[in-house]
């Protein structure tokens, strides 16, 4: 069997829009479309031959007509003869032919193409020269208006939401399997009542002992029912008109095709809802289809512009049709062959009247014909949909035709936009509103939440569905469940649990029985907690994690776990009290063993609140997407803090409240509007300041202050605007890790000999032209050092000296070739240097291969086929280098 998508994918808006429009939408596209056929002939025509022939009709003087010599007009007119004779011999002599009869008019050809182009202006009308462009005009105007309602931008958005919801719903197997189980009830019921009404006759003999068939009530959900059988002679299913990428497997016609076979011995009765069933992906798709349609009701049904778009795009067209045919039709008797012109340059030509034909005009007219019957025709198709809309009550919407079906009777009515939308729908198939419905019903989705729980979540599933992480700890992930499965609660070496989108997770005294669970996650997911759970949770529970929309779907129990070690929040947070219960810090007082807090959201100051813990928080972290924190004040109680994170915070300025922060260690203040660093001295008291990162702010001077930070073993001054560095800066003996990369500096200064405790330097991505040899020399314990993306021209003899150097990175500068004193740094054995190939290969011989030397033999992957025959190392490229260096640092 195969999908409708394999043969017409109709996942493009423009080709799942036409399932919204009737066929007189359709009809009246390709009236247009024939209509800008006639207008592009019309003006090919126009700019290729259209042009008008004139000749001169009367003399302005006259001539004498015994004297052949033309007279000041210019005009010479010759005896008439009576008759010319119509032929005369081959051999006859030019001499003895009869004098030419007419009228000579001795003008030139510059003349006639003169008078030509004046009399085009003068005598032809406008609409013999401009119709063309104005019929292309009016059919690129009724094409834009056609389907105006389709790309209006407060109805495409609907539109495209409902094509893609409609998509959803034909392709989900749900879809087939509530119709299909709709219908079966039906035909039971109906089969009861028949055999009800119909008198009792004896039983057909099988044997010995007569066959009977027991009958059970179908108005219960839990009913058990005949196997659906389907017979021999049917005809097969029809293809399903399903606008969607994949088709479904079956659909409300092949439900007539099914029929009870209750008279045969061999059928066992069974659960409908047994016969077809959804595995785990169907079933969530489902689910969250449903949910997908009720948010989509309830954003339609509340306002009717797209019916009032498609009404006033059917007004303005019949307006348009009207007022075009209303002054073409006049038009008609312009179109003549001849014209008569009356130039004013009469002294020119010596001719005051000019007999003119216009050339295309037949074929003018003829257009007009043609444009002016497909233009009445349209007309009268917007008059119909005019007529349509107006008499239909498009505003409302019932399933009538699944009324009748018991299991769906519950399908409500629509109204405004949607049900206009099922109107326009209906027009193109029925049944495609027939598969929507299935997710308006609830008990359809009554009946697939109890399908899923009772079948899809079993302990074996929960086991199969679990993770372990680096840390040895076991991991699941529960998405779009209706509530927590039993079985969850029998996962006793579960360690981390996370919950998102769970509309009905509740923790019952089972809880106890996970007696490995430290980690909890829950994602837009209010949890209930009985408290027979809670005295659990209290007791185990070390690490939580919360993200939700608004601080009120924070659950109360949360406040009180007082074994909590690591909270971390995410969602919408108000730390003006404006909303639900106030902030949702408010109440941090019983968690007596928090060590770290984690805000992502948007504050505007540091609540005073978070001075009930500040004994226990040692590390803070506020991540406040964009949102400027304008009051740190909160901060100076928190004296026990040994790290604090502010990130996106829009702060310019140093905090002072940062001098109350005497055991801090690690400060980041990362993706800030940081532009002066003045307050560096104010940090001098920090002595156990160890880590400072100030990436991604606009820097622009580093100030000598920075020399009073002496413990300071990591400084981050990356993707910033320094343009040089200050001599204090190398006063920091302890700076291990030295990381400008994204800057603007040109020279690093000779001064970094005095880092010797230096391990990592990053300068990536400056402007750098050469560096100092001191570096090499006097940077011994230098192990990372990237250089990329600079202006390099050679590298220091002196890079021979460092010994522990394991990754230098020289990509994308204007290097030429590399020192031989590489080969002297063994720390760059085994990928550690990175480099264009065709620059690797500027080094000798020699030092290649010493470099090549040090890859294991079991490393060799798909380039061992590109090594030189006569090298007897493996060859690697760049690639490969960077991900042994990876590989190394990860070990």
């Amino acid at each position: 069997m195969f999908s409708l998508s394999e043969l017409v994918p109709l996942n493009q808006h423009q080709n799942r829009s036409k399932l919204l429009k009737p066929w007189w939408e359709v009809f009246m596209d390709y009236l247009v479309v024939l209509m800008l056929m006639a207008s592009v002939l019309a003006c090919t025509e126009q700019l290729s031959r259209d042009r008008v022939v004139c000749i001169p009709l009367d003399p302005l003087f006259t001539t004498n007509t015994s004297d052949p010599s033309p007279t000041p007009g210019g005009d010479v007119t010759l005896n008439p003869s009576p008759k010319p004779p119509t032929h005369f011999p081959q051999n006859t002599s030019p001499d003895l032919l009869p004098p030419a009869t007419g009228r000579r008019t001795h003008l030139v050809y510059q003349q006639y193409i003169y008078i030509s182009q004046v009399c085009y202006h003068e005598a032809l009308p406008l609409c013999s020269r401009f119709f063309p462009y104005m019929a292309l005009l009016q059919s690129l105007v009724l094409v834009a208006s056609g389907s105006f309602w389709l790309h209006f931008p407060h109805t495409s958005a609907r539109i495209e939401h409902f094509l893609a919801i409609l998509a959803k719903c034909c392709e989900s197997p749900w879809t087939s399997q509530a119709l299909s189980h709709a219908a079966q009830q039906e035909n039971i019921q109906e089969k009861e009542e028949a055999d009800r009404r119909r008198p009792p006759r004896p039983a057909p003999s099988l044997g010995s002992t007569p066959v009977t068939f027991r009958r059970r009530s179908s108005l219960d959900s839990r009913a058990e029912s005949p196997l659906l059988k389907r017979s021999d002679g049917a005809a097969a299913t029809p293809p399903s008109p399903c606008p969607s990428t994949l088709s479904c497997n079956s659909s409300v016609s092949s439900v007539s095709q099914v029929h009870l076979s209750p008279f045969k011995p061999s059928v066992k009765v069974e659960n409908p809802r047994q016969v077809i069933s959804l595995d785990r992906s169907d079933g969530e798709q489902a689910r969250a289809l449903f949910e997908r349609v009720r948010k989509f009701r309830s954003h339609c049904e509340i306002s009717d512009v797209i019916y009032k778009v498609y009404l006033a795009q059917t007004i303005f067209k019949l307006l348009m049709v009207t007022l075009i045919v209303g002054y073409t039709i006049p038009l008609l008797s312009s179109f003549t062959f001849t014209h008569t012109c009356h130039p004013e340059e009469q002294a020119l030509v010596g001719y005051a009247t000019f007999e003119c034909i216009h050339v295309i005009s037949s074929l003018m007219r003829k257009l007009l014909v043609a444009y002016l019957s497909l233009l009445g025709l349209y007309s009268l198709l917007n008059l119909y949909t005019l007529c349509w809309i107006l008499h239909s009550s498009l505003r409302q919407y019932s399933f009538h035709s699944l009324k009748d079906l018991r299991s769906l009777i519950d399908v409500p009515d629509l109204r405004n936009d949607l049900a206009f939308l099922l109107h326009m729908l209906d027009q193109y198939d029925p049944l495609l509103a027939q598969r929507l419905s299935v997710f308006l019903s609830p008990v359809s989705e009554s009946r697939l939440l109890e399908e899923s729980l009772e079948r899809r979540w079993g302990e074996e599933k929960l086991h199969a569905m679990t993770t372990v992480d680096a840390d040895g700890g076991s991991r699941l992930q529960l998405v779009a469940l209706p509530r927590l499965p039993p079985a969850l609660f029998t996962l006793s070496q579960l360690h981390v649990l996370k919950l998102e989108l769970i509309t009905d997770a509740r923790f019952t005294a089972q809880v106890a029985n996970m007696a490995a669970l430290r980690e909890l996650h829950l994602y837009h997911c209010t949890a209930a907690v009985d408290p027979g759970a809670l005295r659990v949770l209290q007791e185990r529970l070390e690490v939580l994690h919360l993200t939700f929309t608004q601080a009120s779907e924070i659950p109360s129990w949360v406040l009180s776990l007082h074994s909590l070690h690591e909270l971390h929040l995410c969602g919408r947070l108000s730390s003006d009290g404006g909303v639900g219960r106030g902030w949702a810090l408010g109440s941090l007082r019983q968690l007596h063993h928090l060590r770290m807090l984690a805000v992502r959201g948007r504050l505007q100051r540091i609540p005073g609140e978070l001075c009930e813990v500040a004994g226990s928080v040692a590390r803070l972290e506020i991540y406040n997407e964009g949102t400027r924190l304008l009051v740190l004040t909160g901060l100076k109680r928190m004296v026990d803090l040994t790290e604090l994170l502010l990130q996106d915070c829009q702060l310019e300025r140093l905090p002072s409240a940062l001098l109350a922060l005497s055991n801090l260690r690690t400060l980041d203040l990362q993706h800030n509007n940081l532009r002066t660093l003045e307050e560096l001295l104010t940090l001098a008291h920090l002595r156990r300041l160890s880590c400072l990162r100030l990436a991604y702010n606009h820097v622009v001077v580093l100030p000598a202050s920075v020399g009073v930070l002496r413990g300071l073993e990591l400084l981050d001054l990356s993707n910033n605007q320094l343009r040089s560095l200050p001599p204090a800066l190398f006063s920091l003996r302890r700076l291990r890790r030295l990381l400008l990369a994204g800057n603007l500096l040109k020279e690093l200064p000779a001064e970094v000999k005095t880092l010797q405790l230096l391990t990592e330097l990053d300068l990536s991505g400056n402007r750098l032209e050469s560096l100092p040899s001191e570096l090499f020399s006097s940077c011994v314990e230098l192990r990372i050092l990237n250089v990329a993306h600079n202006s390099l021209s050679s590298l220091p003899g002196g890079i021979a000296a460092s010994g522990h150097l394991s990754r230098l990175d020289l990509r994308s500068n204007s290097l030429e070739e590399l020192p031989a004193e590489l080969g002297c740094c063994s720390g760059l054995h085994g990928g550690g240097l990175l480099v264009e190939e065709w620059l690797f290969l500027s080094l000798p011989p020699q030092v290649r291969d010493f470099l090549r030397r040090s890859f294991c033999p079991s490393e060799k992957h798909s380039e061992d086929h590109d090594r030189p025959e006569s090298d007897s190392f493996p060859y690697f490229s760049p690639t490969q280098w960077s991900f042994s260096s990876a590989l190394e640092s990860q070990i």
